[in-house]
């Protein structure tokens, strides 16, 4: 576990994005991606997993938000990746159901090292604000992807699309922040004596 601040660049085509990462922080973000609703989920995220984020993008929000959301997903992934694996003294796994109004999510995840994401009773379409509903998905998956996390995200019910997203957000923050409880007792959480 690396209780620092990280870093990193990543420039490709489509985006240019920096971003700073301290995962044992205080849910202070500074975020700017050009995406609104985009920024305010992030700014929850880690305000409910007291990460210390601040992360700048500058895309081709003049096509679409996708490489955007899914851009910003790979950088926090990267991030998470190096900064919690080897997993060692920490939970590793961790859960929480988020209620935002009438919408409820669930989150279950593990620090495993191994990618998986099952997003499971998200069928809304359509738009919060000039965000598109389907790229709170890609952002998930490029989270887990890129830090090997296995992430289960549901929707237990909800009617309001903000509020279901946002809700998902939270659930992730607040199980991500379980999971890495830090718990010395632990040590390497696994029957393989490594992860």
């Amino acid at each position: 576990m690396k209780d620092k601040i990280l870093k990193i660049v990543r420039t490709t085509k489509e985006t240019d994005i920096s971003a700073e990462l301290k995962i044992y922080g205080e849910g202070r973000c500074e975020i700017a991606t050009g995406v609104g609703f985009f920024d305010h989920m992030l700014e929850a995220f880690g305000k409910h997993a007291l990460l210390d984020m601040k992360i700048s993008c500058k895309g081709d929000t003049h096509v679409d938000f996708h490489h955007s959301v899914e851009d910003v997903g790979i950088v926090i992934g990267t991030l998470l990746k190096e900064a919690i694996y080897p997993v060692s003294g920490i939970e590793r796994f961790g859960d929480s159901v988020v209620v935002m109004d009438e919408a409820a999510v669930s989150c279950a995840l593990d620090l495993s090292n191994r990618a998986f994401l099952v997003y499971e009773n998200f069928n809304e379409k359509g738009k919060v604000g000039e965000f598109d509903i389907e790229l709170a998905e890609e952002f998930f998956r490029a989270v887990s992807m890129n830090a090997n996390i296995t992430l289960h995200i549901a929707k237990l019910r909800g009617r309001n699309n903000h509020h279901i997203i946002e809700a998902a957000f939270k659930s992730f923050a607040v199980a991500l922040r379980r999971a890495l409880a830090k718990n010395p007792r632990v040590n390497t959480p696994s029957t393989k004596g490594v992860l």
